[in-house]
């Protein structure tokens, strides 16, 4: 009975991944089908370098979007890679127990709200700030930066956190054992040797950041032009597609799709690049 239970968990776990596998195939021949022949129609050099979006005029160019994307995710990384890290450093070997209690279910809550809160919060805390320190609307690369930095915390700081924890206390020990202070064992070592868990959750917190469209459209400005400064508002591709997907039709909707393959590329070749160099480190 045991071996027919066995045997049945490990048919539905198959069935499982192969749905799984399944669905991610047919996504990409969805987007890959309908975005490339538009590309082709209208010129992939045109539409990927090109400066201006008229869907009216059937001018269809991303370069802003393409830049958008890069500063906004870029500032996110620089502000919640750090800030995510170090938080979970703190929880994982400094934080004391009854602070702990607090912090992990304030963490899972951070990790449950939605994005159209996150994007509310920053259209009335954070675009009035900006307003005030540099004047103009207040939505642009910086405040959707900040915006999306916060956003990717849960997800750095719950992997690195379960990373760090994984790495055998005898690592850490041994450390002391040598003459190590504790904060010289925890950064040196412990670190150290939970790297390939803290970059996968870097890589998570990326792809969330990327790939995140309601908050942003919130608070980025939405502006179809290459920003001049952070304080200057922004499109991403994300929110090119959220805008216009609803009232978009034939050819428009068609290069919507295509801005979609670009996404996926750049996503693609994040997780890549992550993985060429963690293998590169090995």
């Amino acid at each position: 009975m045991s071996k027919f239970k066995e045997n049945s968990m490990r048919v539905v776990f198959l069935i499982c991944a192969c749905v799984s596998i399944l669905a991610v195939v047919l996504i990409c021949v969805f987007i890959f089908a309908n975005g490339v022949p538009a590309m082709g129609e209208v010129g992939v050099f045109k539409f990927l370098t090109g400066t201006r979006w008229k869907p009216g005029q059937d001018i269809y160019g991303i370069l802003p979007m393409i830049i958008g994307s890069i500063y906004v995710t870029a500032g996110a990384i620089i502000i919640g890679v750090p800030l995510g890290l170090l938080c979970a450093i703190f929880m994982a070997k400094f934080c004391p127990k009854g602070l702990y209690k607090v912090l992990k279910p304030a963490l899972n809550l951070l990790a449950g709200i939605p994005s159209v809160i996150y994007g509310f919060f920053g259209l009335v805390v954070i675009v009035p700030a900006m307003q005030d320190i540099f004047g103009g609307g207040g939505k642009s690369v910086l405040t959707a930066s900040i915006v999306l930095g916060i956003m990717i915390l849960p997800t750095i700081i719950s992997v690195s956190e379960s990373s760090l924890r994984a790495v055998p206390e005898s690592y850490y020990e041994g450390a002391l054992a040598l003459g190590a202070t504790h904060e010289r064992s925890v950064f040196r070592v412990t670190l150290p040797a939970a790297k390939s868990g803290v970059t996968a959750g870097v890589v998570l917190g990326i792809g969330r950041a990327i790939g995140e469209a309601t908050a942003v459209s919130m608070v980025a400005g939405n502006q179809p032009i290459i920003p001049e400064s952070l304080t200057k508002g922004v499109r991403t591709l994300t929110t090119n597609i959220i805008l216009e997907m609803g009232y978009a039709t034939d050819l428009h909707r068609e290069m919507l799709i295509a801005t979609a393959v670009v996404l996926f590329v750049f996503i693609l070749i994040i997780n890549v690049t992550f993985s060429l160099a963690k293998g590169r480190k090995k």
